[in-house]
């Protein structure tokens, strides 16, 4: 079904929906450039994609059907799992004795609708629709899920025996079978399901004096999930141990592990780490999806002067590259995505981390394992044996790996690593406390990224603007000017100066109460000048260190969260509570 040029042409006149000029316009290019007029006319602005959509499914003879204010009946959408109704853009609303109507962004999607028809066995009909009803619609199975999982937890939690419960001798056969358990085998599943339908990051399951407490922390934020019984609490950690390979009957020491699963949509790994407390071992799951696409710098919010910095850096085939931040920072995003960009056929990238958290194709990939002493340094000291170019150390945590991997700059390496400091500056203050010579580091660190991750706004926000005092009560009329001229220099302007600078802030909706969805990065990228150089030399402070380098045209790290919110990215709030946490 296609709607030809002229037929469109001729709708479009009649309905006056586009001036005649724009259309001859348009119809020039698309003769110009063997597009459709339709396709000029969304590029070129005249109309929208789903006003397209509309006037095509007129002239076909189409029903177009609008899903926004719909309630769909869960068993309906169902029929169409979320993940291929995100992919291809079809949504199951309304089921027939004998038929299903679905609703499409594009009905020639013929292998979509073939797919719906086998797993159904029902007559397929298509119908056309706009982007705004199929995300309303992905929305509904946000919340049918919601309900489903809370269904099952309430409905199992009850069906637990209170074996275990205040029990702490129970023996390991005791425990694998409480582990194998079906009321604690759909808990867990169902609370791994649960949270990666949410996008969370970890998993806390808390023991506490009279119920296990379950949260989830989405976008940085701890938020409470589900209380379960005290009753739950030893089966539940017996399961995990047994996904994870732990040891069940030990519960007086710390112990990590990791396992595996798969959803319709995506592989996750979950790194576990489980701690005694004193009403039993608490859990904490970081879940690591492997199946999403590659990061690039861009997305992960670098830009202008700070990515070309990095960029340079990564063309070097000698020298350190570190990225400093808090734990949950991003610092191993950023690691992987640098190193994503560098793994070509002609180099050899072998890696030293603790832990694995991603595997990349053709990067020699090691872990850790203190235990029985292969540690950063013994693993680093091995690794240039390996004739590698570039070189990855999950974390510089002491001297000694420190030294190691100055050593192996110094030897006609490119090395990658992290470092735990508040900063990009305060990296060098922290080797040189290491034991690491000034001239040392002087010589070998091309580029130290500091970095944050700041929520994201979601597309509904009210936009606003601050005066000259306001502004100074949040930040030096330096900040703003810096955020003001990166703007400029990137061209995001429409003229104007920074009186007339737009801010915005967060409006709730009802799938995202308090207006954020996903995370960014905000980054200051210090590079190593011959100024910084001479300062280092003579054992600068991180302050001297960072005036320097602001003077050489670094963006701070609240200079480009200030940047971001004023591209309606972020919020001014979102990026100070951040940098003070």
């Amino acid at each position: 079904m296609h709607v030809s040029d002229g037929e469109l042409k001729e709708f479009i006149i009649d309905s006056g929906l586009v001036a005649k000029k724009d259309l001859d316009a348009a119809a020039d290019e698309a003769r110009e450039k063997s597009k459709s007029i339709g396709e000029v006319l969304v590029s070129r602005g005249n109309i929208s994609e789903d006003a397209l959509r509309r006037i095509q499914a007129y002239v076909l003879g189409i029903p177009f059907v609008n899903l926004k204010e719909h309630h769909i009946p869960t068993e309906v959408l169902s029929l169409i799992p979320e993940p291929i109704a995100r992919t291809h853009n079809i949504i199951s609303y309304k089921k027939n004795e004998d038929s299903l109507e679905v609703a499409m962004l594009d009905v020639d999607d013929l292998a979509s609708i073939d797919s719906v028809h086998k797993k159904t066995g029902l007559k397929i009909l298509p119908r056309l629709t706009d982007t705004e009803s199929i995300k309303s619609a992905l929305i509904q199975y946000q919340k049918s899920l919601k309900d489903e999982f809370g269904d099952i937890i309430s409905t199992e939690a009850g069906k637990i025996s209170a074996v275990g419960e205040g029990n702490k001798d129970l023996s390991g056969d005791d425990l694998k079978k409480m582990a194998e358990d079906l009321p604690i085998v759909r808990i867990v599943d169902t609370l791994l399901r649960h949270a990666i339908v949410q996008g969370a990051s970890d998993i806390h399951i808390e023991p506490m004096e009279a119920e296990v407490l379950v949260r989830y922390r989405i976008d940085g934020i701890l938020h409470d999930a589900m209380t379960l019984p005290k009753t739950a609490a030893a089966g539940i950690v017996a399961r995990i141990k047994v996904l994870s390979n732990l040891k069940l009957d030990e519960k007086r020491l710390p112990q990590d592990g990791r396992f595996k699963i798969e959803t319709e949509s995506e592989r996750v790994s979950f790194r576990v780490s489980l701690m005694p407390t004193f009403y039993g071992e608490k859990t904490v799951m970081r879940l690591l999806r492997e199946t999403g696409e590659g990061f690039t710098l861009e997305v992960l919010g670098l830009h202008g002067e700070s990515m070309e910095r990095i960029h340079k850096s990564l063309s070097e085939t000698t020298g350190i590259v570190l990225i400093s931040g808090p734990t949950g920072s991003g610092k191993t995003t950023t690691l992987y995505t640098m190193l994503d960009i560098l793994n070509q056929p002609d180099v050899n990238i072998s890696t030293i981390e603790d832990p694995i958290e991603y595997q990349i194709p053709r990067v020699n990939q090691t872990q850790v394992n203190p235990a029985i002493g292969f540690t950063f340094a013994n693993g680093l000291r091995s690794l240039v044996r390996q004739d590698p170019d570039i070189i990855m150390v999950g974390e510089i945590r002491d001297g000694e790996t420190a030294s190691l991997a100055i050593n192996a700059a110094l030897t006609g390496h490119l090395v990658l690593s992290t470092i735990h400091t508040n900063s990009a500056a305060g990296a060098i203050p922290r080797l040189i406390d290491m034991g690491v010579e000034p001239f040392l580091i002087a010589s070998t660190v091309r580029v130290v990224v500091g970095q944050r991750l700041v929520r994201r706004l979601c597309n509904n926000k009210e936009e606003y603007t601050l005066d000259a005092t306001t502004r100074a009560k949040i930040a030096s009329e330096a900040d703003f000017d810096a955020a003001f001229n990166a703007l400029k220099d990137e061209k995001l302007l429409n003229g104007g100066g920074i009186n007339d600078l737009h801010f915005y802030r967060p409006v709730a909706e009802a799938e995202n109460v308090d207006g954020y969805k996903s995370r960014i990065g905000i980054h200051e990228v210090l590079a190593v000048s011959p100024a910084i150089r001479d300062i280092i030399l003579h054992s600068g402070t991180s302050d001297s260190l960072e005036d320097q380098a602001r003077k050489e045209g670094m963006l701070t790290m609240l200079q480009d969260g200030l940047y971001k919110a004023a591209r309606g990215i972020t919020s001014i709030e979102e990026v100070l509570r951040t940098i003070n946490e």
